[in-house]
């Protein structure tokens, strides 16, 4: 009794913990100190940090005149406020812990989704009509289609039906669907999993940045005696302070400037566009594939309209959660409006000449002031993934109770110990070093596009819906949920193995020179 209680209560804290990390990983643009929205996953955060624990005593003793307790019975007391009682519940908690708290609108939310599926990696999707034509413009189409519905049925998978018939909200995230499908032969195997795809994915995103600051650098000051890596190299040392980061609120502040900075961006480039307009190359936009770089291509926009993973903690905390469908059409419709546009028109300006990065084809002039300002953006978007993938981490590794591969790394007064933080620094030169041998921004995106965004976002929502799910389901939906497993199955193995053959080749030119 004591076991099982002790444990739901460890998973109730860890919940709420990684609810705010995730919803912060994906809110880019934040308002007011990390949104409203997610005010009680903060100060959840916060009491961790601080080394607030919630101690299990054993009950001393029974009312005067009352039956002694069982063994096993416990009680909980945090700062002296009085014990729960031993049948409070994981819904209760939770109550607790959110009363008073504000929630989002539909608004909010949608502002949250749009800056994750909106943010700098759009910069490859003409990249990716170079090698796919028309058919590539047909994929970020269909991309927003299929994870608009798989952000769905993911929300789905929360909901059961109660004894009154009533839907009510029975699981918090990501990996406690994953952990309830796996269930009860292999209870923890599905949590493990989705959390290896998010450490890999939110490591790579953190890679990506340090490529593109580089990149963008170079490229604008190609006159000085500075090359990619040396600059990538500049670029990971004011990233360093990232491994003394204990929350995110400092960060946040500048997080809606730089979102808004980016738009001004984008208009900036399809402005320029624009202008050349006479110019176009229409005759180059044609229903053909390259067949050895598409799949990657398939990475790149598959990548680019992640946001699953943060979904579960949005719908929670929105005020009406019945208007999540209608945000969800909405932010995909205009996101697709907006990637097809921005793709199309950038290449139509450069054609074969179109880069990996596409403000790279800017004339210098303009060029300079835009790289800049992306670059500011790439350096202040890094301590979010960052942030996201070492409390995954040290989660996972170093504060799962008894289950911990390792000692926690925070001291008993919530000080995160010297040798925790030499990992954390390790971290961030891991991603500096991936960025140095692997300068290729469209073959990184493509890779992690690949192999944990199209897993993320195609492969298991829409395996969790058939599993938990699959008796309430209608036909069309076992047949979406299953076209879109084999499809998503196919395009992730074909960009994966691509990708990698390009990854391999990269290393080796390097290891040449």
């Amino acid at each position: 009794m004591a076991t099982l209680l002790r444990s739901k209560l460890s998973n109730v804290a860890t919940t709420a913990k990684m609810s705010g990390m995730f919803a912060r990983m994906g809110f880019q643009a934040a308002t007011d100190e990390e949104a409203v929205g997610f005010a009680h996953c903060d100060d959840l955060d916060m009491e961790h940090r601080q080394g607030l624990q919630m101690d299990i005593l054993k009950s001393e003793g029974s009312e005067e005149g009352g039956e002694p307790p069982l063994e096993g019975d416990i009680h909980y007391q945090r700062d002296g406020t009085g014990p729960l009682p031993p049948s409070a519940s994981k819904e209760a908690c939770s109550e607790l812990s959110g009363q008073g708290k504000p929630k989002i609108t539909a608004w909010e939310a949608g502002w949250n989704v749009t800056n994750a599926i909106q943010g700098m990696f759009v910069l490859g999707l003409p990249y990716a009509i170079l090698h796919g034509g028309y058919l590539g413009l047909f994929l970020i189409i269909f991309a927003a289609v299929v994870c608009c519905y798989t952000g769905k049925i993911l929300i789905a998978c929360l909901y059961e039906e109660n004894e009154d018939g009533e839907i009510v909200r029975v699981r918090d995230s990501y990996v406690d669907i994953a952990n309830a499908c796996c269930a009860p032969r292999f209870p923890t195997l599905g949590g493990r999993i989705v959390n290896v795809a998010q450490i890999i994915e939110l490591v790579m995103t953190c890679i990506l940045y340090v490529v593109v600051s580089g990149n963008l650098m170079y490229n604008s000051f190609p006159n000085l005696p500075v090359s990619q890596k040396s600059w990538s190299i500049i670029a990971t040392a004011v990233l360093l302070p990232c491994a003394f980061l204990k929350n995110l609120k400092a960060v946040s502040k500048f997080s809606l400037l730089c979102t808004l900075a980016h738009f001004v961006i984008n208009i900036l480039v399809i402005a320029y566009c624009l202008s050349r307009a006479r110019d176009w190359a229409w005759d180059k936009v044609k229903f053909y594939i390259d067949v050895k770089k598409f799949p990657i291509s398939i990475g790149i926009i598959v990548f680019s309209y992640t946001s699953q993973i943060f979904l579960p903690s949005l719908e929670g905390n929105m005020q009406n959660p019945k208007e999540f469908h209608c945000m969800m059409n909405w932010t995909h419709i205009a996101a697709c409006i907006l990637k097809g546009l921005f793709a199309l028109v950038a290449y139509l300006t450069w054609a074969d000449e179109t880069k990996e990065v596409i403000t790279d084809n800017l004339p210098s002039t303009i060029r300079a002031v835009v790289n800049i300002f992306l670059v500011a953006k790439a350096l202040l978007s890094y301590p979010l993934p960052f942030f996201a993938a070492v409390e995954v981490l040290e989660r996972s590794l170093f504060q799962d109770g008894n289950r911990a591969f390792f000692p926690n790394c925070y001291g008993g007064d919530g000080r995160l110990k010297s040798w925790g933080l030499t990992l954390r620094c390790a971290l961030v030169v891991f991603t500096l070093l991936m960025a140095i041998y692997v300068p290729h921004f469209a073959l990184l995106m493509g890779l992690t596009g690949s192999l944990t965004g199209a897993g993320l976002c195609f492969l298991l929502p829409s395996l969790f819906h058939l599993k938990l799910l699959w008796r309430k389901l209608l036909w069309h939906h076992v047949f979406f949920d299953v076209a879109i497993f084999v499809i998503g199955g196919i395009c992730s193995v074909s960009g994966f193995i691509h990708s990698l053959e390009g990854l391999i080749e990269a290393f080796r030119t390097n290891a040449e020179d």
